[in-house]
């Protein structure tokens, strides 16, 4: 293992720290003083100032019409199903490679999920797959595409940007829209990341962005749904503030909703962390291109961006041969690596989902390993 003993002392030296965590939170900006004046105002839950300047950062950053911050990733990725009418009689297709998260938020509303195959330069879904896919085992009736294995429609399609790596999600658009099936995109790792100049998120009917303590940028939790449809967003907002009619005193909920936006102080931390994203975009693709120098060097291949596509490199991944033993090695050195999430499909709640064949999907869950890549100053 001297290719790994090497890689240790590398990333030794570019951190300083004689234990590197796989990505931390960095908090440089105005992180004390916003939170400290949601403190002083006291709204502190889901009302406030910065609720309001987090949803219009968002929308202005993209170029959305419309963003409606929501308590985390997996609530905002349900909520954008659910509004767009998926349900016990729909199905959604996905892909295996992903957190469980993005399966959970498909269950969430009665529908399964199906599991097509990647592509294997950006880990996202592949449009060859998912065409295959749907010439094969569907077809259109009543404007509405139909499985022929389950009688069911099949509703939406949600691709992952992989590490922050966009897929080739114009031709999946493209794809959905012959077949009526609505995009939405989970872009819960790219915030920041663009395909063909246009930002990831953005490309579907409803794009979602995550929050979590890991991601690029942090409100410990927290995520955004983004629209351009008016409709969706003020069905969206309606939804995850309880289903609420605005009224001075009066509590009158006119369905059942969800509890799902998110509070004035993780937002006041979240905006000072919006505020230095470009920077952290920046330093991230530094980065990456000190980390593909040196693997180059030692003749690995990295997980890199596609053509035409601005990553923000939100975690670095190698393709190892002997997985295991490099996590071995990496982690007894002080080293967090982790390996590709487990399949979804391999996991026990969606073990008898359908899927294709997901050729690419297993090779590179015997592959590829994410490597430390918090920012480094």
């Amino acid at each position: 293992m001297k290719k790994c003993k090497k890689t240790v002392d590398f990333i030794k030296d570019l951190y300083k720290k004689d234990f590197v965590a796989l990505h931390e939170p960095v908090f440089i900006g105005n992180e004390k003083k916003y939170v400290n004046d949601c403190i002083d105002s006291t709204f502190v839950s889901s009302v406030g100032k910065y609720v309001d300047k987090v949803e219009e950062f968002i929308s202005n950053y993209v170029g959305s019409n419309f963003a409606i911050a929501v308590v985390n990733g997996t609530s905002a990725l349900h909520i954008a199903l659910f509004v767009l009418g998926v349900d016990n009689d729909s199905e959604v297709i996905t892909q295996s490679v992903s957190f469980v998260a993005t399966a959970n938020a498909i269950s969430y509303t009665g529908a399964k999920p199906i599991f097509i195959d990647i592509d294997k330069d950006s880990l996202g879904i592949s449009p060859k797959s998912l065409k295959k896919f749907l010439e094969s085992n569907c077809y259109i009736e009543d404007n509405k595409c139909i499985n022929k294995q389950t009688n069911k429609i099949i509703k939406a399609c949600v691709p992952m940007h992989t590490f922050g790596n966009p897929c080739r999600i114009d031709e999946i658009k493209e794809i959905c829209d012959k077949w009526n099936i609505y995009l939405v995109e989970d872009a819960a790792e790219s915030l920041g990341s663009k395909y063909k100049d246009k930002f990831t998120g953005t490309f579907g009917k409803v794009g979602v962005y995550s929050f979590n303590g890991n991601k690029i940028v942090t409100a410990g939790g927290g995520g955004v749904v983004v629209t351009d449809d008016e409709k969706i967003a003020k069905r969206i907002k309606h939804l995850t503030t309880t289903a609420k009619k605005p009224h001075k005193w009066e509590y009158f909920h006119n369905e059942i909703g969800f509890n799902y936006r998110m509070p004035n102080i993780n937002a006041a931390l979240l905006l000072a962390q919006l505020e230095k994203l470009d920077d952290f975009i920046k330093i991230k693709r530094e980065l990456h291109n000190k980390y593909k120098n040196f693997f180059n060097k030692l003749n690995i291949e990295m997980v890199d961006e596609i053509e035409n596509a601005r990553s923000n490199y939100w975690l670095n991944a190698i393709l190892v041969e002997n997985k295991e033993e490099w996590l071995e090695c990496l982690n007894n050195n002080k080293i967090m690596a982790r390996p590709l999430w487990n399949l979804l499909n391999e996991l026990p709640m969606y073990k008898n989902c359908q899927t294709d064949e997901l050729k690419n999907s297993y090779e590179m869950y015997n592959k590829v390993i994410n490597i430390p890549s918090g920012v480094v100053f």
